[in-house]
C-alpha cells in the first residue's frame, strides 16, 4: 500500500530510459542475432518520419535492433522487413503504436533543468499574479515528471489561484505511467523536501522504493496523446506557458520548423515557450523573441 511519510533516508531505485525493449530472448534466427541492413533501416526511417516526424539516422541501427528485437521474437517474426510490413499495413495501427512506444526514448526526472522552474517562480508567476487562470502545456511530457513538477510549483505559489497543466506525448505507454503517477525514488531526488512532504506519498510493502503523487494534485493534471506533427487534429486552445524541452532535437530541420510554428500558434500573445538547454532556435523564422537562451516569448 502507499502511505504518507517523508522520503529522506530511503534508498533510491535505479531506472532505465522509458521505451527500452526487454532483452532479446536469443531464439536462433531472430532479428536479435541479425545485422540491420541499410534497406531495413531506410524502411523504418521513412515510417517513423511519416507518422511522428522522428529522424532516425543510419547510425541508430543498434538502437532499432535493441528496441524491436524482443517484440519480433514475441510475434515469431524472423526479420525487420516482416515487422515493417505488419506495422505499415492499413490494419496495423495498433502494432504501429506499439513500435512507436518502443522506439521513442522518454527518460526524464522531476525538476529537470532547474533553472527553467526558477525562471517561472522568479519572473513569470509575479508577472501573472493578477491573471485569473494560467494554462500550461508540457508538450513532451513522457512519464509525467515534468507536468507534475509544474503542478507542484503552481499549487505552491498559487494556492488560491486558478491554473491547469496539460501533459501530452506520442507514446500511449508512457502516458499510462503518467496517469498512474507512481515513480521510483531515484526519479524524485530533485523534488524540494517541502514538496515531497506535501505532494508525495511514500510507498510501503510491494511499493517500497517508490512514491505516489497525491490524488489532489493528480486531479489537476490532464494527460492525452498528441502527435506534434499533427497538432491540427486537435483544438486545445491557447496556453500561457509551453514547455517543449528535449524533443525537437529528434526532428530534421524542416520538421522542427513545422512543429515549432504549430506549437507557437497555440501560445497566447505574450506567452512563453521554453525549450531544452541543448536546443537552439537560432536563425529560424519564428514569431518569437528570445528572452534568454532556451526561453522565448511570443510578442503581445
Amino acid at each position: 500500500m502507499v502511505s504518507t511519510g517523508k522520503l529522506e533516508g530511503r534508498k533510491g531505485v535505479g531506472h532505465s530510459a522509458a521505451g527500452s525493449a526487454a532483452p532479446a530472448s536469443g531464439v536462433a534466427g531472430t532479428v536479435a542475432e541479425a545485422e540491420v541492413s541499410d534497406q531495413d533501416m531506410l524502411l523504418f526511417q521513412q515510417l517513423f518520419k511519416q507518422y511522428i516526424g522522428l529522424h532516425l539516422p543510419l547510425s541508430k541501427k543498434a538502437l532499432l535492433q535493441s528496441r524491436l528485437s524482443h517484440r519480433l521474437n514475441e510475434l515469431g517474426l524472423r526479420g525487420l522487413a516482416q515487422y515493417h510490413r505488419l506495422i505499415s499495413d492499413a490494419d496495423g495501427a495498433e502494432e504501429r503504436q506499439r513500435a512507436i512506444d518502443l522506439i521513442t526514448t522518454n527518460e526524464t526526472y522531476f525538476f529537470r533543468e532547474q533553472s527553467h522552474f526558477d525562471f517561472l517562480t522568479r519572473e513569470l508567476l509575479p508577472l501573472w499574479r493578477d491573471q485569473a487562470h494560467l494554462r500550461v502545456w508540457s508538450a513532451a511530457s513522457a512519464t509525467g515528471e515534468e507536468a507534475y513538477s509544474l503542478a507542484m510549483l503552481l499549487d505552491n505559489h498559487r494556492p488560491a489561484g486558478s491554473w491547469s497543466v496539460f501533459g501530452s506525448d506520442i507514446s500511449t505507454r508512457v502516458l499510462r505511467f503518467a496517469r498512474r503517477a507512481l515513480y521510483p525514488m531515484a526519479r524524485g531526488q530533485n523534488i524540494p523536501r517541502t514538496y515531497l512532504r506535501r505532494y508525495c506519498l511514500l510507498g510501503t510493502g510491494e511499493y517500497e522504493g517508490h512514491f505516489l503523487v497525491q490524488a489532489d494534485l493528480r486531479a489537476k493534471v490532464e494527460f492525452a496523446q498528441r502527435n506534434l506533427t499533427a497538432l491540427h487534429e486537435h483544438d486545445d486552445g491557447l496556453y500561457d506557458l509551453i514547455f517543449l524541452r528535449n524533443v525537437i532535437i529528434y526532428f530534421d530541420c524542416d520538421t522542427k520548423l513545422q512543429v515549432l510554428r504549430d506549437v507557437i500558434a497555440r501560445l497566447r500573445p505574450g506567452g512563453y515557450l521554453i525549450v531544452g538547454h541543448s536546443e537552439s532556435l537560432h536563425g529560424m523564422a519564428l514569431d518569437l523573441l528570445m528572452h534568454s537562451p532556451s526561453i522565448y516569448r511570443r510578442p503581445p
